[in-house]
């Protein structure tokens, strides 16, 4: 597969000029977009909206740190790249609190609050009321804000268009994983093998479950934005780079983030799809799987180096988080998972670990 429209000249190969952009311009800039949200946030009517915002920033900032590394592959575009970023990834995190928390169970209600993301990556979508099915409605426009937030970004892309249908079909299918997995939970199983069903044909060497969790994913999208920052990008190429990321890149990042999640998800009795394997030996085979195969199909990419590192740092993240080493199950798997550990990871882990304490 040879992209001929992506360049990637600018993006930075090794991850020492990786971290030294990430520290000098991507986190101070994402902080900066984080506080002008939380103002409106702190002003949202709503007590159960406001808390659910609020939250949302406080235990999930990583998100919008981790999404923001995109921006230091092309500098020239953060103004656009950060701001469309950290307004989508919060819409995500802000309703994935407002339904793991929700007072309903209606299906109708999450989709329709999801239809914000959708609308949010079409920059001729008109707003709507998402939280017409819910009784908690009135949030000062906090989530039109970030709605419009994103459209304006995607609209000063230069290939935004090339990138669009493939941005919705990762987002659509977001949508309705958040359906699935939040519904009454002797229906979620159901309902999303069910959905499976209908995309088994084109991943025949997945699992359901691993599907499920690269369409979790939201790498997919900031990557696809980032292609998009480029002038002249083929149609041809965008469909290449989102058969690139998903499904193996996305699967990786949301099967970490489940595999440390996995006794904070039993105490709430959340859906966890590391928990559907038969043996912990299969989960660490198979998740090794989806890491060998997210390296091979990013080698395809101009600048590959730095989407590697993205495999890199994305291991470091979650297997040096503090959740591991209280979980003896997942401490083992961990251990595993980092065996042989490149010079690249080590030098992540570091800055993982690094990062974490002056957050602290």
């Amino acid at each position: 597969m040879i992209l001929t429209t992506l360049s990637g000249r600018r993006a930075p190969q090794g991850p020492i000029k990786l971290m030294h952009r990430v520290y000098k311009y991507v986190l101070p800039e994402v902080d900066a977009e984080l506080c002008r949200l939380r103002e409106l946030a702190e002003r949202i009517p709503d007590d159960e909206l406001r808390t659910q915002a609020l939250n949302s920033m406080d235990d999930k900032k990583f998100h919008c740190q981790g999404g923001g590394v995109y921006a230091a592959a092309n500098l020239e575009y953060r103004h656009v790249l950060i701001p469309l970023i950290v307004a989508l990834q919060t819409i995500s995190d802000y309703l994935d609190n407002l339904c793991d928390r929700s007072t309903s169970l209606d299906p109708e209600d999450f989709r329709l609050l999801h239809q914000s993301m959708l609308d949010a990556v079409n920059p001729h979508a008109e707003l709507r009321d998402y939280y017409e099915l819910r009784s908690e409605s009135d949030d000062g426009g906090y989530l039109h804000h970030l709605v419009r937030t994103c459209q304006t970004c995607v609209s000063q892309l230069p290939s935004y268009l090339s990138v669009q249908r493939h941005v919705e079909e990762l987002v659509a299918l977001y949508g309705d994983l958040q359906v699935y997995k939040h519904i009454r939970k002797d229906m979620r199983e159901n309902e999303l093998l069910a959905w499976w069903d209908q995309h088994s044909y084109q991943y025949p060497h997945l699992q359901w479950n691993e599907f499920a969790a690269a369409t979790g994913s939201t790498l997919g999208m900031f990557m696809l934005f980032l292609a998009a920052s480029e002038s002249q990008l083929s149609a041809k190429d965008a469909e290449a780079i989102r058969r690139i990321y998903f499904p193996h890149v996305c699967g990786l990042h949301i099967l970490l983030d489940y595999l440390i999640d996995q006794e904070e998800d039993k105490l709430g009795g959340d859906l966890n799809f590391c928990n559907y394997y038969d043996s912990k030996q299969l989960l660490v085979e198979r998740i090794d799987m989806i890491v060998n195969r997210a390296r091979e199909d990013v080698k395809s990419l101009p600048a590959s180096g730095f989407h590697r590192l993205i495999i890199e740092g994305l291991l470091a993240l979650y297997l040096t988080d503090p959740k591991v080493r209280l979980q003896a199950e997942v401490r083992e798997v961990s251990k595993r998972l980092m065996k042989n550990s490149p010079l690249t990871r080590l030098f992540f882990m570091i800055n993982s670990q690094w990062i974490r304490r002056q957050q602290a």
